[in-house]
């Protein structure tokens, strides 16, 4: 649960750096020139971190529940 939260933590810190570096198309720069800049920022890379935190928290959770699932019997 608390990877789950820290995931939403960095990605919303690395979203908003990303919105805040868009103001860089109004200085000139063009799309593979803004990718390159955002690639080598530290804080850009925090949106992709987070992703997997959440991504990890949530498959860690869907497993414990298939164990929990595993010996009972579902009839209708």
């Amino acid at each position: 649960m608390v990877g789950i939260f820290i995931g939403i933590f960095l990605s919303s810190v690395g979203f908003m750096f990303l919105l805040l570096y868009t103001n860089l198309f109004t200085l000139g720069y063009n799309f593979m020139d803004f990718v390159q800049f955002i690639s080598t920022r530290l804080e850009c890379w925090l949106f992709g971190l987070g992703f997997i935190f959440i991504f990890i928290s949530i498959e860690r959770r869907r497993g414990n529940v298939l164990l929990l699932r595993r010996f009972t019997e579902f009839r209708k």
